[in-house]
């Protein structure tokens, strides 16, 4: 999802009251597929909040040009632009940036060219902008297409993929499989996913690792791959998760079956 600007305004808040330091990964800012979200700077909503907030509060913002519209991934570079980080931390980290290699001169160059990209008036606009647009349409497309395939299996559920290159949809594992699941002490929706591994090839990653509300189940996807590549593997998903609900059913309905009996 993409955040609202009411949402930055109370995660810095929070900060506030709580003295927190903030980083804010913002490298998918150009990302944004829905026509009802847009981008927020969380530095220019910091300083829309005012002096009190924009001169206490400690912020990181960061950005790279190995994902985003580019996601050149060869290309390691990047920067962070730091607010109002105490002096005796900020000398610690220009100490440690000091004795760091820096990136390569490719991915400086890359990263140019992302904070200062050619203007209406120069040669080079017209190729960039349309190169930029079918990167970003197609991933919108993509998108699209994830939410509405996922939607379409039973016992999976995908919020609008708003921005950036990432479905997490929500999954229904049967009472039976989490059992398993804890038998092998490890979170349900890890075994889902090392299943899905196992027989299909999708790596996906458990929504165990981002701290899911208790009791839900989500994997993680990436929306990368091609169209076709991306319609294949979706297709994979879907009869993978029918199979699994009808595997762990059917265990449930045998068990129950030989209670009766007994």
């Amino acid at each position: 999802q993409v955040q609202d600007k009411k949402c930055i305004e109370e995660v810095l808040h929070f900060a506030y009251e709580e003295n927190l330091f903030v980083m804010s990964d913002e490298v998918y800012q150009d990302n944004v597929y829905s026509p009802d979200c847009q981008f927020h700077s969380f530095k220019k909503v910091l300083y829309e909040m005012g002096p009190e907030y924009f001169n206490s509060v400690e912020l990181a913002s960061f950005h790279s040009t190995s994902k985003g519209y580019t996601g050149e991934c060869g290309f390691r570079g990047g920067y962070m632009e730091v607010l109002n980080m105490d002096p005796e931390v900020k000398a610690q980290l220009v100490k440690m940036l000091s004795v760091r290699l820096c990136p390569p001169v490719s991915g400086q160059a890359a990263m140019d060219v992302i904070v200062n990209p050619p203007k209406p008036h120069e040669p080079s606009y017209a190729q960039f902008t349309k190169e930029k647009n079918l990167v970003l349409d197609a991933l919108a497309q993509k998108a699209k297409m994830t939410e509405e395939i996922l939607n379409s299996v039973p016992g999976i559920k995908c919020n609008p993929v708003q921005g950036a290159m990432y479905a997490f949809p929500q999954i229904f594992i049967p009472p039976r499989a989490i059992q398993e699941a804890q038998a092998l002490s490890m979170a349900p929706d890890m075994l889902y996913c090392l299943r899905l591994l196992e027989e299909t090839g999708i790596c996906v990653v458990p929504g165990s690792g981002f701290g899911q509300r208790e009791g839900t189940f989500h994997f993680r996807m990436t929306i990368l791959p091609s169209t076709e590549k991306l319609k294949i593997l979706l297709t994979k998903v879907k009869d993978f998760h029918l199979k699994f609900l009808q595997e762990y059913s059917a265990q449930e309905t045998t068990q129950e079956n030989q209670h009766r009996e007994t």
